[in-house]
């Protein structure tokens, strides 16, 4: 069987993560050939190369370039591939109408969020209503995803994440982490998250702000870069910005995030609903009770009360109270954060992940 598939970019985010890790599996399969078209110079998973399959680049000369079109079918019909996967909207709408005209499967894998009112202003809901007439399968890493996006059934196909824990091996130790990064205090409490519209640091910083007020050993750490930065550090107060530290773009996160004593992901959810998240994952990964935004796919990774704790958005006071709980609760916090490990490593294994995509795509060749 050979799968050929399609991205945009091999940047750092978790669809290509989540790709790579894909392949990885299936290449050390002998019934299964894999082949890769990528459409930039962006490839920041370099490893993707020791994985032994056949990278095609078909580099776009400009956004809407209509020559991709002809590209496409004449790779299509050279690789003469099983089935065609799509991992990004504009990849499926040059995609989507070869694969029909020659026959191929095709899985139009582009759904990695779950947008709450999605509408004909949306240039994703343009995108999904041109493609998926033309989709034999598609996929969403979230059932939130597939919902938001009015999936029909016979099409839906949910293929969740999975994390591979050999990401946490080898971190920095935490008192060198605390040393530079000058944390002092008993307790930390962080977010890792872009500095972007769809996250709500507004309310991670209020709540922050709230409990500095009444207690002095918990510092709160935010992990990222994005347009609102700035305007985010302008909301501490003076007197609070030694306990409220903004570290930037970080490449070490994992030894970052094993300091914290809980993991915080507030989303804006007005536009915005979380697929599953890498960030969560993290948290969960090194054993640290989660409080997320009750929105998105957060409700398919966070079971509230067992692996951590949902919110309301836009409610600092209901964070400040879930942090302060925490902080308060040490057998609590223990035990969310070991069963949100355990929920990783038996539901969101990379084995378990890459058996779905396996038997997804037995279906698509045998029908």
């Amino acid at each position: 069987m050979k799968i050929l598939q399609i991205i945009d970019t091999l940047g750092s985010g978790g669809k290509e993560r989540q790709l790579v890790e894909v392949l990885t599996f299936l290449s050390k399969r002998k019934d299964v050939i894999c082949e890769l078209i990528v459409m930039s110079d962006d490839i920041h998973y370099t490893y993707v190369d020791d994985l032994n399959i056949k990278i095609y680049q078909v580099i776009r000369k400009q956004k809407k370039d209509l020559s991709i079109f002809y590209k496409f079918y004449k790779l299509f019909d050279q690789i003469k591939p099983d089935v065609i996967h799509s991992w990004s909207s504009m990849c499926s709408i040059y995609a989507a109408f070869s694969a029909k005209l020659l026959g191929i499967r095709f899985v139009n894998g582009f759904l990695r969020d779950a947008p709450p009112n999605l509408s004909i202003k949306d240039r994703v809901w343009i995108r999904a209503k041109l493609t998926f007439p033309f989709s034999d399968k598609i996929a969403a890493n979230t059932y939130a995803g597939l919902k938001a996006y009015n999936v029909p059934i016979s099409k839906s196909v949910c293929l969740h994440n999975g994390f591979d824990f050999n990401r946490i091996k080898g971190l920095a130790t935490k008192d060198l982490i605390r040393k530079k990064f000058d944390i002092q205090t008993k307790y930390v409490v962080g977010m890792v998250a872009t500095f972007s519209d769809n996250k709500d640091y507004t309310t991670f910083i209020n709540a922050a702000q709230s409990i500095i007020e009444y207690r002095d050993d918990v510092t709160f750490i935010a992990v990222g870069d994005g347009d609102n930065l700035e305007s985010c550090k302008n909301l501490v107060k003076p007197e609070f910005q030694n306990r409220i530290k903004f570290l930037g773009r970080q490449k070490n996160v994992e030894s970052i995030v094993n300091i914290f004593d809980m993991g915080i992901l507030a989303t804006n959810d007005k536009i915005h609903g979380e697929g599953i998240s890498n960030t969560i994952m993290e948290y969960m990964a090194l054993e640290k009770p989660v409080i997320a935004t009750d929105c998105g796919g957060n409700r398919e990774l966070v079971k509230e009360g067992k692996t951590g704790l949902l919110v309301k958005a836009e409610d600092p006071l209901e964070m400040v109270q879930k942090i302060s709980l925490l902080l308060e609760n040490k057998e609590m916090t223990a035990g969310l954060g070991e069963n949100g490990r355990k929920r990783l490593e038996f539901e969101f294994n990379l084995e378990k992940m890459g058996n779905e995509f396996l038997n997804l795509y037995n279906q698509m060749k045998t029908y």
